[in-house]
């Protein structure tokens, strides 16, 4: 699983969920950076959020057509989209998205109901990989409901624009994945 490149929002620590924009210069590089790193791997499918800033990155990494998947876009932050952390606590103080989610936005319940849906749309896979480009708070929901742990437990995850990240099932832990 791959994080999209840097935004301008992103690069300001805004959330960025729905809102739909573009990945920054350095974000371009940022992503191109993954493509000798992912060059020798093989998946059997690409996916990527519909958001242009997932589809550039993965583009951008070596992989020019991937599966629009509306399951994949980013947890939507209703009126906190576009504004920084430190700005929703000087109104809430006591707000912590992984109880809290986003006041006309996505619950966390929510956010784990598409990641465990689209776990579900891949289960059946056998003939490799899949590679995943997405969104930094959705990829560490994602990752809580493949690993089985509680919403508090996505604090502890992070994600850097143009990471990568890998989630596999032991039985194929033997197989070469990107680190």
């Amino acid at each position: 699983m791959g994080g999209h490149g840097e935004t301008e929002w992103s690069k300001y620590g805004r959330h960025t969920g729905v809102t739909d924009i573009p990945l920054l210069p350095e974000g371009e590089e940022r992503a191109r950076s993954l493509r000798p790193r992912l060059a020798g791997e093989r998946f059997s499918r690409v996916f990527s959020s519909p958001l242009q800033r997932a589809v550039r990155t993965a583009e951008l990494a070596g992989f020019p057509d991937p599966i629009k998947e509306p399951l994949l876009v980013e947890w939507d932050y209703g009126d906190y989209d576009g504004i920084t952390s430190e700005q929703i606590r000087e109104k809430r103080p006591d707000w912590n998205l992984w109880r809290d989610g986003y006041p006309n936005g996505e619950s966390v319940e929510q956010v784990r109901t598409r990641a465990a849906h689209f776990l579900e749309k891949i289960s059946g896979e056998t003939e490799g990989a899949v590679i995943v480009f997405s969104h930094g708070h959705f990829l560490r929901v994602l990752a809580l409901v493949f690993l089985g742990l509680h919403d508090a437990a996505g604090a502890r995850l992070n994600l850097e624009t143009a990471a990568v990240g890998v989630l596999r099932h032991q039985d194929h832990a033997h197989r070469r994945h990107p680190g």
